[in-house]
């Protein structure tokens, strides 16, 4: 299976694109048969 996960808030002010990395590891952990790819895009980047 393959995820794609869109982080498009800035790092600071919010913990919304902290807890997507934190979803993505845990993740590749739990399912380690899954690609897992994080796309960063406005503020994020």
């Amino acid at each position: 299976m393959k995820i794609l996960i869109i982080i498009n808030d800035a790092p600071y002010g919010t913990e919304k694109a902290y807890n997507a990395l934190r979803l993505a590891m845990q993740i590749q952990k739990d399912y380690q048969n899954t690609e897992v790819n994080i796309f960063l895009m406005a503020d994020a980047v």
